[in-house]
């Protein structure tokens, strides 16, 4: 059961619009269906899909246990770092979506990994999510760990849970550092009034602790390296942007043009994934390089400074 609040910028849309501009990319017709079949009440009542929102009406949404569609094993090249019997390390590219998901039925990496494995992926998460134990951002590049049975996925899921997992990014966020190293310790949750973002100002928020460190400056920016404590959606670009520094070419919680077209959303690479193995028991560490685009623009702010 989700929940929703709306606010005063949100009043007098429709419903179906309002919820089909929801991050889960649900079309209006299949929402118009659900507001039909009384899945989505306001105020706990029953309305059209052409209700008009007024401000401060709760909405509820009980989602129907969905369908799950078959997914294809497709012969798409991996950049491994690590495999054995129980995981695979990956170096994710970008514009690479981690699972399937409505508009992402292909191409993804579960496609490959399916293709890769013949199959053999842990089944904890379902058919469209089979061995996935984390995710990181479409536009973000780095270290993956994939679980190829139930018993690495529980171990791996167990460490994620108690924060043990060691995570590294870099990254290249705007501005002038005045501290070379510190920690954000904001919660984060759902925007109050922007539906596709998240927030340090959220209504529920949940624990995020992020510690960064400047590993170069430049002329108006700087080389970053983030470490996670928690791991929260979008964590590093709004704990960044909390604090004055977005990411380079982050149009979400950045300026909307970047200085760097070539730039395809935001700059920043999973670099280092450490943990315990989950039949070992001893801890082993991956690092993906970076990337050639992220080599390329260190070079050409070097230049400009």
């Amino acid at each position: 059961m989700n929940e929703f609040f709306i606010v005063e910028s949100d009043a007098g849309e429709r419903i179906d619009r309002y919820l089909s501009e929801m991050p889960e990319g649900y079309s209006r017709s299949f929402l118009q269906k659900l507001i039909k079949e009384n899945h989505i009440k306001v105020n706990d009542k029953p309305v059209k899909p052409s209700y008009r929102l007024v401000l401060g009406d709760s909405i509820k949404v009980s989602l129907p246990k969905p369908e799950e569609p078959e997914i294809a094993a497709e012969n798409i090249s991996l950049d491994i770092l690590y495999e054995d019997e129980d995981i695979i390390v990956v170096n994710k590219p970008k514009q690479t979506v981690v699972h399937p998901a409505p508009g992402h039925y292909s191409g993804t990496l579960v496609n490959a990994l399916l293709y890769h494995c013949r199959g053999e992926l842990s089944g904890i998460n379902g058919t469209t999510r089979p061995g996935i134990v984390h995710r990181i951002d479409m536009d973000t590049t780095g270290s993956l760990v994939i679980c190829k049975n139930d018993a690495a996925h529980q171990s791996l899921s167990k460490q994620l849970k108690e924060h043990s997992i060691h995570r590294e990014y870099e990254a290249v966020a705007h501005g002038q550092f005045k501290e070379t190293s510190g920690t954000v310790n904001a919660p984060i949750g759902r925007h109050p009034t922007e539906r596709k973002k998240m927030s340090v100002h959220a209504r529920n928020a949940r624990e995020a602790v992020t510690h960064y460190q400047v590993l170069e400056q430049f002329k108006g920016y700087a080389h970053i390296r983030c470490r996670l404590e928690t791991g929260r959606t979008h964590q590093i670009r709004v704990h960044m942007a909390s604090i004055g520094h977005p990411l380079l070419g982050d149009s979400v919680y950045g300026p909307k043009k970047c200085p760097f077209q070539e730039l395809q959303g935001q700059t920043l690479h999973a670099k280092t994934l450490g943990f315990i193995h989950p039949r070992t028991g001893e801890y082993a560490e991956f690092s993906a390089p970076l990337p050639e685009y992220f080599t390329r623009l260190l070079e050409k702010l070097r230049s400009m400074a």
